[in-house]
């Protein structure tokens, strides 16, 4: 097996590991997948962890979150208000180049919340699908999270695929040049 496959697996798995820590709501391990400055050398007392390897992470529907603390806060308020979920990962496409590494993926994602009233089942489970691209570095300890960016895909109704496919309304959509609705 070539080095190349090596990392191509060793970049896959810690890609699935970060999944699977989420899915049992394990804080300690996903804060371990994220890169840390020690991860790059960097010494936090002289050195400020802003200026190397700084993380980021973007949820679907939230800002750009910055930093390392701030990262692991949105992990750490996502798994308190979480009681199931689980990632159907697919699509799923690794490159490596040096000490970078690219995962893109599509997230089929599974939640549930609290129960609506008290009692021990979950409430209504929740279906969602969201592209990721989850970028990696190569540290001493293996691979680490350097960057997280998940988007919702828009969901399609059969009515928008019978318009597509040049049924009534075929004017509506995107427009041509700014992105905006028709």
């Amino acid at each position: 097996m070539s080095a190349a496959d090596v990392d191509v697996e060793e970049v896959s798995a810690a890609n699935t590991s970060f999944y699977e820590a989420m899915e049992r709501g394990d804080f300690e391990e996903v804060a371990g997948l994220w890169l840390a400055p020690t991860d790059l050398g960097v010494d936090e007392e002289y050195h400020d962890p802003a200026d190397t390897g700084v993380v980021s992470c973007v949820h679907p529907g939230w800002p750009v979150l910055t930093g390392r603390g701030e990262v692991l806060r949105s992990y750490a308020l996502i798994m308190a208000n979480t009681d199931y979920i689980q990632f159907f990962l697919t699509d799923v496409h690794v490159s490596v180049t040096g000490n970078t590494a690219i995962v893109s993926c599509t997230e089929n994602i599974l939640s549930g919340g609290p129960a609506p009233e008290e009692g021990e089942e979950l409430g209504p489970l929740v279906g969602q699908l969201v592209v990721a691209t989850n970028v990696f570095r190569r540290t001493p300890e293996g691979w680490k999270l350097w960057s997280h960016h998940a988007s919702p895909v828009l969901a399609t109704s059969e009515e928008d695929e019978d318009e597509d496919e040049g049924g009534a309304g075929g004017d509506e959509g995107v427009g041509p040049d700014d992105g905006t609705l028709a």
